[in-house]
């Protein structure tokens, strides 16, 4: 039953140009258009180029876009034609159909990656590790999930003629203050303090940090137990400590 009302959730999704063709292609308009200009260019204190950052970036927004999109949208159309009225009157269990939803959205939103690391990798010459192509892709699918609730949430509190509205109102500018399309080194202060606060820059770090572009993502702290001369890790540490004493009081001090 599960797997049959997967393939109809799916193929539902699948048969919307709307959705399914600006799922997998609008990562990939943004990516040419800010991303290969720039792609060469080293970040500020890493080894990583804005190609490989600006990758991760779009990783983050496309599966998140897919998560928020197909259950916000849906949702609330659903609602407006009474097809949750159907579906509650059915058979079909509503774990099954809640189920069946989460797993096509994380197929969708791999899908968007199948595509825009292909692309990344011809036209904007991202050069990674098999291990942090694996790593990328599992962290931002894994990291999208709760953003399921808030595709729910839109779904359920706005009609179906505004849930796109409030869905654009709410996302495109949650994601430009959270970094995605420019490092947040480079937007206005206030922004800058409003931006650790939001649910996509926590999930951006998690792509950054993937890449190794630490300066967006995690900060880095090197235990030097045995006091030998500097290794190269492929980015600047921001602390530098003989034991996990000191690890603990760096991130005291970062509190």
């Amino acid at each position: 039953m599960l797997v049959r009302q997967t393939r109809a959730e799916f193929l539902k999704l699948w048969r919307v140009p709307a959705f399914s063709a600006t799922s997998l292609l609008l990562p990939i308009v943004f990516y040419a258009f800010i991303g290969i200009g720039q792609a060469s260019q080293v970040l500020q204190g890493t080894h990583v180029t804005f190609g490989a950052y600006f990758l991760a970036s779009m990783s983050v927004y496309s599966v998140a876009n897919v998560m928020i999109f197909s259950f916000g949208i849906s949702v609330a159309t659903e609602r407006g034609m009474k097809t949750d009225l159907l579906m509650r009157a059915t058979p079909l269990p509503p774990l099954v159909y809640l189920l069946s939803r989460c797993i096509t959205a994380i197929v969708f939103a791999a899908l968007t990656l199948a595509v825009l690391f292909p692309f990344a990798y011809i036209a904007g010459g991202v050069r990674l590790e098999a291990e942090q192509w694996f790593t990328l892709a599992y962290r931002v699918l894994l990291g999208s999930i709760p953003f399921i609730a808030l595709g729910f949430a839109i779904g359920y509190l706005s009609g179906p003629n505004s849930a796109v509205a409030v869905i654009n109102l709410i996302y495109l500018p949650t994601a430009f203050a959270s970094g995605l399309f420019f490092p947040k080194q480079l937007l206005p202060q206030i922004i800058q303090n409003v931006s650790p606060y939001l649910p996509l820059y926590r999930f951006g770090q998690l792509g950054w940090d993937a890449v190794g572009a630490k300066w967006f993502g995690y900060p880095t702290f090197w235990v030097n137990r045995v006091h030998i001369a500097a290794e190269e890790l492929g980015t600047v540490p921001e602390g530098v400590g003989k034991d996990l004493n000191d690890l603990a009081t760096f991130v005291q001090a970062r509190r």
